[in-house]
């Protein structure tokens, strides 16, 4: 197999390279067409000599492609920031679905992972969101805040951005405002920037919830991505009792993203959810007036594939 370095990577990668793909794998993803497993997690704790920090091998086979991708992402390596080391990594193996063989490994370090994140943030805001006039409010404000805020502009380039994060706003503001275009300020609180907000993406920790039901505006469309096991929640359970609820993959949002909370708190069950986001794609109504919704990333294999698709058809050809 070929191997492709992240400096190639990042370089010749972006997210407007993946919305249409991951856009198609959502909508084959609804009609049954993707086989997704569900993922496999594995937990360092912390010793004299390991972690902590999290393992997570993801993968899927959208009906009809000539190539599958398995993928293996380690997150929340928190002690490598004293080492210099960044806290996640991760590859991708692409493989031919003829042979089986492997075609390419991919050195991203969540590089296509954030990528695939923000293709699905752009779908979802394409099917929730108002075409004109969106303040879009941004949770958190790192990498995967970055990658959301470029999908936003890849669906409606017009709207006008708010940042609130415990660290780097600032940072993140001023640098998404000269990047993208768009202009961005910065709130002093997430309850601020609810306020100001009828669009907010949460990608944080999960350790705790992040805002609360009476600090939204109606039709607020919420976009979560920060659950992606047991132990994380970013939005609390009367908000999502209260929603337009919307899974990525309701077999994984039940488990390892924010629905978890609220069925095991006894008060929403699957069948409260509206729908998963193919639905949206193949045709099911997203925003009908001003509801509150809220759309529940907890990645999927069927993006993995999207985006490793992507990356073997534009890469290879270098």
């Amino acid at each position: 197999p070929r191997l492709f370095d992240y400096e190639t990577i990042t370089k010749n990668l972006s997210v407007a390279d993946a919305v249409e793909a991951v856009e198609e794998a959502f909508g084959a993803l609804a009609k049954g067409k993707v086989d997704v497993p569900m993922p496999m997690h594995i937990g360092i704790e912390e010793s004299a000599d390991a972690g902590p920090g999290d393992c997570h091998i993801k993968g899927g086979y959208v009906f009809g492609a000539k190539t599958f991708t398995v993928k293996l992402a380690c997150v929340s390596f928190y002690k490598n920031l004293d080492r210099g080391l960044p806290p996640g990594s991760g590859i991708f193996i692409v493989v031919d679905a003829v042979t089986g063989s492997p075609l390419g490994i991919f050195q991203e370090n969540r590089a296509m992972t954030d990528l695939r994140t923000g293709g699905a943030g752009a779908v979802a805001v394409k099917y929730t969101t108002p075409l004109e006039g969106n303040v879009i409010g941004f949770i958190g404000c790192g990498a995967i805040a970055r990658n959301m805020a470029r999908a936003a502009k890849v669906v409606r380039p017009n709207f006008t951005g708010v940042a609130y994060g415990l660290a780097g706003a600032e940072e993140f503001a001023t640098e998404m405002s000269e990047e993208l275009g768009v202009p961005f300020t910065v709130a002093s609180s997430s309850q601020e920037l609810c306020a100001q907000s009828n669009v907010i993406f949460t990608q944080t920790t999960g350790s705790e919830t992040v805002l609360e039901l009476d600090w939204l505006q109606p039709g607020t469309t919420i976009i979560a991505s920060g659950s992606d096991q047991p132990t994380k929640q970013e939005i609390p359970n009367d908000v999502l009792k209260n929603s337009k609820y919307i899974a990525d993959l309701v077999k994984q949002t039940s488990k390892v993203g924010e629905l978890r909370g609220p069925i095991q708190a006894g008060v929403m069950t699957e069948d409260d959810v509206y729908a998963e986001l193919g639905e949206l794609v193949n045709g099911k109504p997203g925003r009908e007036g001003d509801e509150l919704i809220v759309v529940d990333l907890t990645g999927t294999g069927a993006q993995d594939a999207a985006i490793g698709q992507v990356a073997w058809n534009k890469l290879s050809q270098l």
